[in-house]
């Protein structure tokens, strides 16, 4: 895929309800993926990144990936040629917000296609574009993977089953460690408390429900929380604002 001729090129397709992309890798590309519709989860082997409406995730070159996609996606991608990204933006994946100029901005780069760089307009573009995601601030969309192994066990298995009953003592059971000890390894290798990642993927289980239309009631007692308020209350802190306004979508489809 490598091409001293181009800068930017782009992805633009519409997937089918929760299809899952094979494991996958890209050299000397990075890449912004963002969905326009629906939500996709970017799995890596530090863990991984939820992309809602209106958020992406960026993706450096060489980080080998897996795409999940939950509900019918619109898929926007654009992968920068790595020569023109390495030294201003962050070799590691991270979410962020897109906004409303960097929106259009990608939905016009996938109108054109490719942005070459022997044509001085379409390089102008992509500086642009790039001026916009240095200015972007990542946001808490990820959940991060510990290395050792009790914890990932633990881990796996709060991912796995974020609303059921006594999940974090289910999970040290399986981990085959205390608390306490969890506690520590938690905290060493995700900089959270284990309950603090527990609530961290809670909200990611409900944004995957969220985005296949379930309501917010369900959703709410799908993830362990006893009231719908609870639960709202809950989003907000993490996220800022409620499932309501965190979906909607202003601004034309892209």
């Amino acid at each position: 895929m490598s091409d001293s001729r181009l800068v930017v090129r782009s992805y633009a397709v519409t997937h089918p309800p929760n299809l899952d992309l094979p494991t996958r890798r890209y050299e000397a590309w990075d890449q912004l993926c963002f969905a326009s519709q629906g939500v996709m989860n970017v799995e890596t082997s530090d863990g991984t990144w939820v992309v809602p409406p209106h958020r992406a995730v960026w993706i450096p070159a060489g980080t080998q990936h897996a795409v999940r996609m939950t509900g019918r996606v619109s898929l926007r991608t654009l992968f920068f040629a790595e020569r023109i990204t390495r030294r201003r933006l962050p070799r590691a994946c991270r979410a962020v917000n897109v906004s409303p100029l960097l929106r259009e901005l990608v939905l016009h780069v996938c109108r054109i296609g490719i942005l070459h760089a022997s044509v001085a307009e379409e390089v102008r573009l992509a500086r642009v574009v790039l001026d916009q995601l240095v200015l972007l601030e990542a946001v808490p969309l990820q959940l991060p993977l510990p290395a050792d192994p009790r914890a990932r066990v633990a881990a796996e298995h709060l991912a796995a089953e974020p609303g059921a009953p006594g999940a974090i003592e289910r999970a040290a059971r399986a981990s085959r460690a205390s608390r306490r000890t969890l506690e520590r390894l938690f905290a060493a290798e995700t900089n959270m408390t284990l309950g603090r990642y527990h609530q961290r993927a809670r909200i990611i289980a409900a944004l995957r429900l969220l985005a296949g239309g379930a309501a917010v009631t369900h959703v709410a007692l799908e993830v362990g929380y006893a009231t719908p308020s609870a639960f709202i209350a809950a989003f907000k802190a993490e996220l800022g604002t409620t499932p309501g306004r965190y979906f909607a979508q202003p601004g034309r489809r892209g």
